[in-house]
């Protein structure tokens, strides 16, 4: 029997080639403007998805246009809430205008960085979430802070893991100031990704293998190298007899 699993994307956010990448996954997490992205940059990636039968996910971040998501921020947990339900709010309106419905939500840069080891603020992410569609799916970290306060509210919860990138032992992302934080290598993110998918681990920078959930994998559209990585993962993962399926 096959495997499945599903391939995403990080979209509309003005510096990645979009087209190709909407060819190769099954899912698009798209900007909604506090990080990058507007209102047009929105609508042009909803209806290139939808043409596509690519599922539609909101992307939502600190506002932070000038660090592009990536800079922490000292929001409360009300401010956490209010940006995120301000941003999936306006994510679903431009989906309902194009014939289209939002699917997920899946936060970006710092905020999903404090939310996947921070509580407080991963509850307030999910209350957002709750808040505007409680059919939405929570697209979050594999065994982070995110998928616990998810399951808390009642969310229906996909778990995430990212193939471009390494993990420290904590099972956190790898910051990016650290020299081996992405990987580049074609063979080596493919490997990386089949054994997150076939065994359910993650091997980390330090050679230590962490259990982990595999519904959902990443590609971060931004990185100039992302089309090439993902159309040989696309093949990698036909070529081992797993399904790349939608979110919903």
């Amino acid at each position: 029997m096959s495997r499945r699993v599903n391939l995403n994307a990080d979209l509309g956010e003005g510096c990645g080639d979009d087209q190709a990448m909407l060819d190769l996954v099954a899912s698009a997490n798209i900007a909604c403007g506090f990080h990058a992205g507007d209102a047009m940059e929105m609508t042009r990636t909803v209806r290139a998805a939808l043409a596509r039968g690519v599922s539609l996910g909101a992307h939502p971040s600190y506002p932070d246009r000038e660090g592009f998501g990536r800079r922490p921020m000292d929001l409360s947990a009300a401010e956490i809430e209010a940006v995120t339900a301000y941003q999936i709010g306006a994510l679903q309106g431009i989906a309902a205008a194009n014939g289209g419905r939002l699917g997920h939500v899946k936060p970006h840069g710092a905020l999903s960085n404090r939310a996947a080891v921070e509580l407080e603020a991963a509850l307030a992410i999910a209350r957002a979430i709750r808040g505007v569609d409680a059919g939405l799916i929570f697209l979050a970290p594999s065994g982070s802070a995110m998928v616990e306060a998810g399951r808390m509210l009642g969310l229906r919860v996909a778990q995430e893991v990212f193939a471009d990138r390494n993990y420290d032992d904590d099972g956190n992302l790898a910051p990016r100031s650290h020299p081996q934080a992405l990987i580049r290598g074609l063979e080596e993110a493919a490997a990386h990704a089949l054994r997150m998918v076939r065994r359910g681990v993650i091997r980390t920078l330090s050679g230590r293998e962490l259990p982990c959930v595999a519904d959902s994998i990443c590609i971060h559209g931004d990185d100039p190298h992302a089309v090439v990585l993902a159309r040989h993962l696309r093949l990698t993962l036909d070529d081992s007899d797993i399904e790349v399926v939608s979110l919903i």
